[in-house]
């Protein structure tokens, strides 16, 4: 599961990291809400998780914003102020959960898990490129009658590709989705497991294939 946090306090921001990471969680961590609203919108997340105070733009302008373009991936807003009209104004704007500061770290994972589970109810179990399938609860990559189960990393990697079809993603935004926020691997890495990706498909003789461009990245197209 990919997570958007919003946090301007560095120490929090740290610590709010550490424990989604634990958790399995892949977590782009941003600090002012111009950021956030740039990488909700450029990004595939399941979850996001916004600080009203921020600056640049508050976490309200971004959650306001973003359901008036449509966006509908759930969002727990965080606040230092637990008056009842931020609560009501956030709620109003299309949030699904709110949290007061201060809290403890296991009432948030499990706002985040309920969140999470609420959006699962509208989340397509399979994803469709051209005749290939890919299950997101058994990580299996099929075509006709042949099929793949991928590691976790061939899935994400996947998923991604699938989620964005006929968008160029670089190398770089590859690393920081599939391999996380603070990741030490390297753009070759990207090439390798693109490079596994490659072959099961040519194996499942699939009607798709994942082309590269130089200097701009990957993307996953239909063969006419």
């Amino acid at each position: 599961m990919r997570l958007l946090l919003a946090e301007d306090e560095n120490g929090m921001a740290e610590a709010l990291y550490e424990i989604l990471t634990y958790h399995k969680y892949l977590t782009d961590v941003v600090s002012d809400g111009e950021e956030a609203l740039a990488y909700a919108r450029n990004g595939q997340y399941d979850g996001m998780i916004l600080d009203i105070m921020m600056p640049k733009k508050s976490g309200l302008e971004v959650l306001q914003t973003l359901r008036k373009e449509g966006c509908r991936v759930p969002i727990l807003l965080l606040t230092a102020r637990s008056g009842v009209e931020d609560r009501i104004q956030g709620l109003d704007l299309g949030a699904d959960d709110y949290l007061p500061k201060p809290f403890v770290m296991g009432e948030l994972l499990a706002r985040v898990r309920a969140m999470l589970r609420r959006r699962e109810e509208f989340t397509p179990d399979i994803l469709r490129c051209g005749d290939v399938s890919l299950n997101r609860g058994s990580y299996e990559l099929s075509a006709g009658e042949r099929s793949f189960i991928l590691t976790k990393t061939e899935y994400l990697l996947m998923e991604l590709l699938m989620l964005n079809q006929g968008n160029y993603l670089s190398s770089e935004t590859i690393l920081e989705k599939v391999w996380g926020y603070d990741t030490e691997a390297e753009r070759g890495t990207v090439w390798v497991y693109i490079s596994y990706l490659r072959k099961k498909l040519a194996d499942l003789d699939a009607g798709v294939k994942i082309r590269a461009r130089r200097n701009i990245g990957y993307t996953l197209e239909v063969l006419s």
